[in-house]
């Protein structure tokens, strides 16, 4: 896609940001968001020039539930899918040292993949908005007290030391992002071999199953499967399927029968496994 502005969460130097040009080259546009909801509406626009990137799982922290809801509610295609390699460093005014530090800012979900770190130490911890904005603002604060979790590239942007390199968690640790557009502005590649799909089952016993079993004998391979509660229902859900093929005919094929099982089957995008990582 040529001359397109991306929607991102977060600010220059984030997560976000690194995914976008990863996918769409470095000399891409770029429209900051503050929020995922933001994200969501700016790819909603219909307008061609306008897609976003969101990020939609981590495999430390999990899927971002909210997120499938946004998708729902903007009427959103996903068009491809990034994975970063993410390395969390804590980040520090010059010159700071570890024991000066009081309160440790950052995006909940960069807090809780450092958890085992923060909890070594008697660190206050600061839910922020994101973790490349907590380090622009650490750094305009010069405060001798504060650091913030964030990547190496917020870091070098904003004049900061890495007094503690690589504190997530597990060192494998991955952010899945979706490369989103409004409905319908999408070419389908002939090449395309994974899609997500969201479908109700009938509240009877075996009817996940049976659907499962169906997709498996139909050529899909189901690559992630998360449940969601269905909006204004008592304890009734929605499931969403990422499935890979050999080729757009099985998933084609596939889907006829599908409709036909399913109580309601939704495809929320076809596009290409990007599962090669990017490392950050």
């Amino acid at each position: 896609m040529d001359n397109v502005t991306v929607g991102i969460q977060g600010f220059e130097g984030s997560f976000h940001e690194m995914a976008a040009r990863s996918f769409f080259g470095a000399s891409v546009a770029l429209q900051p968001c503050a929020t995922f909801r933001e994200v969501a509406q700016w790819a909603a626009s219909e307008h061609p020039n306008q897609v976003s990137v969101m990020a939609i799982e981590n495999s430390i922290a999990g899927s971002i539930l909210p997120n499938y809801s946004l998708l729902q509610q903007y009427q959103l295609n996903i068009i491809g899918e990034v994975y970063l390699h993410i390395h969390q460093h804590l980040l520090v005014n010059k010159g700071v040292q570890l024991q000066q530090i009081q309160e440790v800012h950052s995006h909940p979900m960069a807090l809780l993949q450092c958890m085992q770190f923060l909890e070594a130490h008697p660190f206050k911890l600061i839910e922020t908005a994101d973790t490349a904005l907590s380090a622009k603002e650490l750094q305009k604060s010069g405060s001798t007290t504060h650091a913030v979790i964030a990547s190496k590239l917020a870091a070098e942007l904003f004049n900061l030391d890495v007094l503690a390199p690589d504190i997530h968690t597990m060192r494998n640790n991955y952010t899945r992002f979706w490369v989103l557009a409004a409905n319908g502005s999408n070419t389908i590649s002939d090449t395309a071999n994974k899609a997500s799909l969201q479908f109700e089952v009938a509240h009877t016993i075996g009817s996940l199953a049976t659907l499962l079993s169906q997709m498996a004998a139909l050529g899909l391979n189901v690559s992630k499967l998360q449940s969601m509660p269905i909006p204004g229902t008592a304890f009734s859900y929605m499931f969403y399927a990422d499935v890979e093929f050999a080729s757009i005919d099985v998933l084609k094929a596939a889907l006829v029968t599908l409709k036909q099982v399913a109580a309601q089957l939704q495809v929320l995008g076809i596009y290409h496994n990007n599962k090669h990582t990017i490392e950050v």
